[in-house]
Parts: C-alpha cells; sequence; structure tokens
C-alpha cells in the first residue's frame, strides 16, 4: 500500500516527480563517476571541488547581477577547475602529498566563498536572496529547465566514459603501464577530472557545496563492496546513487520541513553502510563470521589431531585422555573444554564414564584424512 501511494505521488505529483527526476539524475552521474575517484584514492577531490564552486557562484552573481542557473553553474564550474589546476600545479611543483594540497585548496576557497557570500549579503536589493542555499542545497526549488540541464550533462559525461572506458580503466588500476603504451595519461586525467568536476557543479543546486562530496563517494564505497569487476561496480554504483536520489527526495516531500539534500545524502550514506556490514564478499559482518568459522575449524582440526597423536603413542586411536593434557599440549588451552563440546555434538568425539576424552570411529577417520596421521608418523 505505501509502495503504490509512493508511484502514485511520484508519478502524479509535479513538485516531486521533478525533484525526484533531478536528484535521481545527480545520484546516477555522481556516483558512477564517482567510482574512478575512489579507486584513484582522490574522495577528497570531490571535497575540494565542491567547496572550491562556492566563490564562484558569489561572482557570476556580482558580475551579472542575477541568479541565473546557467550562470551561477558556469562560475562554479570555472573556480572548481581553477582549484583542480591549482592542485595539479603544487602537487607538480612541490612535495607536498596529495591530501595536504587538496585540505588546502577547500579551505582557501571556501573561505573566499563565504566572505563573498557574507559581501554580497551587504548589498542592498531582494534579488541576492537565496545564493545561500548552495551551502546546503535547496532541491524543491529545481525546475524542469534544472533537471534538463542535469540530464545533459550526464549524457556527455556517460557517453564520454564509455568512449574512453579503456584508458579511464588503465588510467585507475596502472597509469604508467597506459603511459608505456603511448597513451596520454595527463590529458585522459585532465578529461577524468573534468568530468567528474561536472558532476560536482550540477548537484550543487540539490545538495550543496558541504554535502556534494558524500553523493559522488557513497555510492562509489557501497558498490566496491559487492563486486571486484569495474563495470560492474560502475553500473552498482550509478543504481546507488539513483536509488539514494529518488528516495531521498520522497522520503523528505512526506515530511514536513525535512531538508532534501541532507536526506539524500543520508540515504546513500545507509546504502553504503548497509553495503558495507552486509555485502557477500567483503562486507564486515560476513567476514567475522567468516573468520570464527575458519578459527573453529582450525581448532577443530587441531584437537582432534592431538587426541589422534596421543592416542596413537598407546596404540589404539581411540585411546581416551584427559582435558587437563590436551590443554597441556594446546596453543590455545582456553579453547579446549569448548571445541571438545563442539566435537562431541558432531560425534566426533565422545567422553568416558571416566571423563577420558577419545576419538569416534568417524572422528578417526576425519582425523586421518585431515592429515593427523601423516603428521603424527613423520
Amino acid at each position: 500500500m505505501v509502495l503504490l501511494q509512493f508511484l502514485q505521488d511520484l508519478l502524479f505529483d509535479y513538485t516531486l516527480r521533478t525533484v525526484a527526476l533531478g536528484a535521481g539524475i545527480l545520484g546516477l552521474i555522481s556516483g558512477s563517476l564517482g567510482v574512478f575517484a575512489v579507486l584513484r584514492k582522490q574522495s577528497l577531490m570531490g571535497d575540494a571541488v565542491s567547496h572550491a564552486a562556492l566563490p564562484g557562484i558569489a561572482l557570476a552573481f556580482l558580475l551579472t547581477g542575477t541568479k541565473a542557473h546557467l550562470g551561477l553553474l558556469l562560475g562554479a564550474a570555472a573556480t572548481g577547475w581553477l582549484g583542480m589546476l591549482i592542485v595539479f600545479g603544487l602537487l607538480k611543483t612541490t612535495r607536498l602529498n596529495q591530501d595536504t594540497v587538496l585540505g588546502v585548496v577547500l579551505s582557501v576557497f571556501f573561505g573566499l566563498g563565504l566572505v563573498l557570500l557574507t559581501t554580497i549579503q551587504r548589498f542592498s536589493g531582494a534579488n541576492k536572496a537565496g545564493l545561500d542555499k548552495y551551502l546546503f542545497g535547496q532541491a524543491a526549488a529545481l525546475l524542469p529547465e534544472n533537471v534538463w540541464t542535469m540530464a545533459v550533462v550526464g549524457i556527455v559525461a556517460l557517453g564520454l566514459v564509455m568512449l574512453f572506458w579503456k584508458e579511464f580503466k588503465l588510467l585507475s588500476f596502472d597509469p604508467q603501464f597506459g603511459a608505456s603504451l603511448g597513451l596520454p595519461i595527463r590529458t585522459l586525467d585532465i578529461l577524468l577530472t573534468a568530468l567528474i568536476v561536472s558532476s560536482i557543479v550540477v548537484g550543487l543546486q540539490t545538495v550543496g557545496v558541504v554535502l556534494m562530496s558524500a553523493m559522488l563517494i557513497a555510492p562509489a564505497v557501497g558498490a566496491r563492496q559487492w563486486t571486484d569487476r569495474l563495470w560492474v561496480m560502475f553500473l552498482v554504483a550509478g543504481l546507488f546513487g539513483l536509488t539514494a536520489g529518488v528516495l531521498g527526495a520522497a522520503w523528505s516531500s512526506s515530511t514536513a520541513r525535512m531538508p532534501t539534500g541532507p536526506v539524500i545524502v543520508l540515504v546513500a550514506t545507509g546504502i553504503a553502510l548497509f553495503s558495507l556490514f552486509l555485502a557477500p564478499n567483503r562486507g564486515l559482518v560476513w567476514a567475522a563470521l567468516r573468520s570464527r568459522r575458519n578459527r573453529s575449524r582450525l581448532l577443530i582440526d587441531t584437537l582432534m589431531a592431538d587426541l589422534l597423536r596421543l592416542a596413537l603413542k598407546h596404540g589404539d586411536p581411540t585411546h581416551g585422555h584427559e582435558a587437563a593434557a590436551l590443554q597441556a599440549i594446546s596453543p590455545l588451552p582456553e579453547s579446549v573444554p569448548r571445541t571438545l563440546v563442539e566435537l562431541e555434538n558432531r560425534r566426533l568425539a565422545s567422553r568416558d564414564s571416566d571423563g577420558l576424552w577419545h576419538l569416534t570411529e568417524a572422528g578417526v577417520s576425519q582425523a586421518r584424512q585431515q592429515g593427523a596421521a601423516d603428521e603424527v608418523t613423520s
């Protein structure tokens, strides 16, 4: 019933449809392109670009005197790209590492943007209102033309990724090998960075400067937990971003005074956390269970080998021994009682009336198959 109501609102509610469509497109673009930022260990780049775009928005308003969406986006793209050029220049001419340079550019440009916004607020006139919304986004104010802008940028960006797929793949995993093949690695790096900058710029109105990096990184981080194949990660990250955008828009619309941008980021983060803990291949929960299972198997195999080794010294593979004797030769004596109970439950060992533990016939057979007998006779 709730799903049907959601679908009905999504189809027939004009505002929700526009916001959800724009947020979904943004999630698809940023999630897909964020894969390359994550794989290249440039997660902080999204933060740096989004913060570097803030003074561009303010400068575009100061130069044009209007809040035309396209003009503000061009200003954001200009300073965002300028920030990346400064990053490239500092990395090339100094010994600073990448995280340090990105952090410096982020702080300086964001501080400049705040100063410009504060200055603009002192001007007279109502036209200045609303620029501060770019800090945290105002998805509810999305118009169809904004959505069309996102769609065009997304088609161009994803199309270029498909066109240069093999080159970007080499750039992400082995740029030195790509350079040895004669590929223009520097040009490809600039192109990929430009695509990431474009995805960040078009999302500023939706989730804002402060939160935009999460839309770039969270879907990609979540997708990384599910696969080791780049194209699958690319598709899954786009799907996660799309899902976060649509669900976040629907959630915020169903609750009074709930900001859309932060909700979208929370949904994206929730997807990433779910993947981090529960993804079958890399999830922390499954990894912990596998580790526990492997540890239990190792303890069982070791204890069975000890039982067989001690028993063969008496010429009888089913000869019994006290638990204390087994603890004395075990590297983890505290685990012996619990492991003996586990062996008893599996009918691989049993305890006689004198309290002595010995392997059953099935236990002897399994211990020999595991090479315990070879260890004893070697």
